[in-house]
């Protein structure tokens, strides 16, 4: 016998979870069901930022806060104008959660555990009812005239309104595409560079701020770069590999990576810069200590790799050894050769097609009824408490839509 529900939503992570508690806040007596396949609820939550959950940025602009966004910038500019950064904050603490702000703006529990946020869905559902049913492993979705009939491996359920909260998970794509939308094929996004370099070898865990370009392409990115046992990885990598994912990708993740170790500074400008230090430095040795803002390791490296002898004066250099160090600065090219998942939070490219949806409801342009919510779409982010913000927008816009017909 089939089981009937107002609003059924399939996926039970952080957008399911949060459109659920939503949908239940603005009217208690709708029938609610959360269909979870796996054996557990939140487990990306539960992972997320090391154990503790990064819930959200301080960036409560919401013209800033798209920027982070490589697929998504522009349809997310209006439901950010209705439920931000500082939204997310207030909901939460209305609910006794409260958060702290780390240097580089992410913003966790004060608890520092992912436990909290668990604890605090959980609660919520239990106060309202919802079900949260696991081990449901959707097999086939159907539209019949009125409802929604979703069958699983264990049985049938009956709902007014469909919510997709699923994620990144192929299975629930082939669904859709079925039901007449167009997916974008999954490619990975944040991940960092595999690169064996002489230059790098013996450097693990050496961090500087480097502006990084893919050769022969406009993508290019800044940021903390740190060497890895494996190569190199931190915020500007990612960061580049977040925008570039698709044509990495394309490239089978085999490139050349322009590393500028002085950030901002070009070809002509570090010329100049190492003249003046030559002559200010004239009698002191050229590898002894780094006359730029990174580590002293890393320096070495790169005067090493010009060609020249460390206990080399600086009054000593030639205009071709100065051209050789100064390119190593600015313009060094390492190979790259294949990728790494970065951490645990794994993240894909990929999805519904972002304009087969009504981003004021978050409903399905093609399908009545159905309703999508985080990563299931085209969008995805950087590292930061971004992807989650987009699940918490979208759950709210979804949930607002459902509840006020």
């Amino acid at each position: 016998m089939s089981k009937s529900y107002d609003v059924i939503i399939a996926g039970g992570g952080a957008a399911g979870f949060f459109t659920a508690i939503n949908i239940a806040d603005a009217n208690p007596i709708l029938k609610i069901a959360i269909l979870e396949r796996g054996k557990e609820v939140l487990s990306k939550v539960r992972v997320s930022g090391g154990g503790r959950c990064n819930v959200t940025h301080a960036c409560f602009v919401p013209d800033d806060l798209v920027k982070f966004y490589p697929r998504g910038e522009k349809e997310l500019r209006g439901p950010f104008n209705r439920f931000c950064s500082g939204d997310t904050i207030e909901w939460f603490e209305k609910r006794g959660v409260e958060f702290k702000i780390e240097e580089d703006g992410r913003m966790f529990p004060v608890t520092d555990s992912s436990q909290t946020i668990i604890d605090c869905f959980l609660s919520a559902t239990k106060k309202h009812g919802i079900q949260i049913l696991t081990g449901e492993s959707i097999q086939a979705i159907y539209r019949a005239d009125t409802h929604w009939k979703i069958t699983t491996l264990n049985d049938t359920f009956l709902a007014d309104k469909l919510v997709m909260a699923t994620g990144s998970n192929p299975k629930m794509w082939e669904m859709l595409q079925e039901l007449g939308h167009t997916i974008v094929p999954p490619v990975p996004s944040l991940f960092t560079f595999n690169i064996k370099d002489p230059r790098i070898k013996d450097l693990m865990g050496v961090s500087a701020l480097a502006t990084v370009k893919v050769k022969k392409s406009k993508l290019e990115a800044s940021g903390p770069l740190l060497i890895t046992h494996w190569g190199m990885s931190g915020p500007g990598i990612l960061r580049l590999s977040a925008w570039g994912a698709r044509e990495l990708f394309d490239k089978s993740y085999q490139f050349a990576l322009q590393v500028n170790w002085l950030n901002d500074v070009d070809l002509d400008e570090c010329d100049v810069l190492l003249k003046e230090i030559k002559q200010e430095h004239a009698k002191k040795s050229v590898g002894k200590k780094s006359p730029f803002d990174f580590p002293n390791r890393l320096w070495e490296s790169l005067v090493n790799a010009a060609g020249i002898l460390p206990d080399t004066k600086w009054a000593d250099l030639t205009r071709n050894q100065l051209q050789a160090l100064a390119n190593q600065l600015v313009n060094g090219e390492y190979q790259v050769n294949g990728k790494s998942t970065f951490k645990e939070e794994f993240v894909t490219a990929g999805g519904v097609e972002l304009k087969e949806v009504n981003f004021k409801t978050m409903e399905s342009r093609r399908v009545e009824n159905l309703y999508f919510a985080g990563e299931v779409l085209n969008i995805d982010a950087i590292t930061g408490g971004f992807n989650f913000q987009n699940a918490w927008t979208g759950g709210f816009i979804a949930a607002e839509a459902i509840t006020s017909m």
